[in-house]
């Protein structure tokens, strides 16, 4: 009895230490949730029990409405934490869907599910003074502010998992229950809010772990000296990197060995409207109003300024080659599409490689980047070679998803 007093009163403090529960609001809703700080003291065991429990809730078809769809479902482990399933949003044959379908699978979202991978290194979402942009937050336009505060959206999203918190919590203490106590103290369900709080956090706390962030792509290597870039790859990461020509590093920032894991992601976490086209496919599937236009980073209820209207974050490159359909709603089903893209946006004459059509018009047209992209002068040559530069972000475990 000693022995297992001990370990509850260890586990007891873990509770307190690093996931504390305070109050907060989140979109006009008050809420309890879990505060992040983590203490040096934070026992590694049971951090190690906390994601391993979060792995099974991630896993878990059962915490939707109809025990038909799992985190892993739209994020799923073997194609980059991507949704992979086919749909009728799909632009082929053989391209993941554009958006996601709910756990009916009737409902259709708007936006491309983004992949879970390197999200931990997301920052928390805040206004950055020295350069006046926002940056970070989860989901494209950051209206949560962090990985914790994004995991307990899905569930109760009416186009994703459809289910309400106290039916989470039914479920989760019934599989769960045991284990839930144990990690995070009796009192864990005292409230639907704390024993809520307690799940997301855990789910959490997985997508934190190596699995999602391995840091073991071709460029990994390459920077480590372990492995050598093609000729046309290393001309790839010449024009990524010039200004004068692809300048993709000025939002897609490349690392070097001193760079520290969050700024290794190839993003800078900021916030730009590249001029994307409607993706008309999706509207007339999805039973969106045909006047709606997603306003992005706008739509954040901490963002005020008309100039950010169309904005969406800059997303990592880790694992771009595999993670099709691209763009904030998955207009385009090629990276070599995306690039022609950037390149001759605004050129008149030049046409999608995928419709032989112009390039239509952007949804949000008037406050779209103008100054960095558009009209870049790249041949095909060199978009060929930027291409074959961003295939060697790919995850090792990823290389045989690279499309030829």
């Amino acid at each position: 009895m000693g022995q297992h007093h001990a370990q509850l009163v260890r586990l007891s403090t873990y509770l307190l230490i690093a996931v504390s529960i305070s109050a907060c609001n989140s979109n006009s809703n008050s809420s309890t949730r879990f505060n992040e700080k983590a203490s040096d003291t934070t026992s590694t065991s049971v951090h190690q029990q906390i994601t391993k429990l979060g792995e099974e809730l991630f896993f878990d078809e059962s915490l939707s409405r109809d025990g038909t769809q799992a985190c892993a479902t739209c994020h799923n482990p073997d194609h980059a934490f991507i949704d992979g399933r086919i749909n009728e949003t799909s632009l082929s044959q053989s391209t993941p869907s554009s958006v996601s379908s709910g756990q009916d699978f009737a409902a259709l979202g708007d936006r491309n599910t983004p992949t879970a991978s390197y999200a931990a290194f997301i920052p928390d979402f805040h206004f950055d003074s020295s350069d006046g942009l926002f940056k970070g937050g989860q989901f494209l336009d950051g209206r949560e502010k962090n990985l914790h505060d994004q995991a307990g959206q899905p569930f109760l999203n009416p186009v994703e998992m459809q289910t309400l918190k106290t039916a989470v919590v039914t479920k989760a203490k019934e599989k769960y229950g045991n284990t839930l106590r144990e990690l995070y103290g009796e009192a864990v369900f005292e409230t639907v809010d704390r024993a809520y709080n307690a799940v997301t956090f855990s789910i959490a706390e997985f997508e934190k772990t190596e699995e999602f962030s391995p840091f073991d792509s071709k460029f990994d290597r390459v920077l480590k000296g372990e492995d050598s870039f093609t000729k046309q790859e290393a001309l790839g990461l010449s024009l990524f990197k010039a200004e004068n020509k692809g300048n993709c590093a000025a939002c897609h920032t490349v690392p070097t060995l001193a760079s520290t894991k969050q700024n290794s992601t190839f993003t800078d976490f900021s916030y730009d409207n590249l001029g994307v086209p409607r993706n008309d496919l999706v509207r007339d599937l999805n039973g969106k109003d045909y006047e709606f236009v997603d306003n992005g980073l706008f739509q954040n209820p901490l963002v005020n300024d008309t100039k950010l209207k169309g904005a969406f974050r800059v997303s990592t490159l880790r694992n771009i080659a595999v993670t099709a359909p691209y763009m904030h709603n998955g207009v385009f089903k090629d990276l070599k599409t995306v690039v022609h893209f950037y390149n001759t946006r605004d050129v008149d004459g030049a046409l999608n490689p995928e419709t032989w059509d112009p390039w239509r018009t952007a949804e949000v047209d008037a406050t779209k980047n103008t100054e960095e992209l558009g009209d870049l002068k790249l041949s095909d040559a060199e978009e060929d070679a930027l291409v074959a530069f961003m295939k060697t972000l790919t995850d090792s475990r990823y290389e045989d998803l690279i499309p030829d």
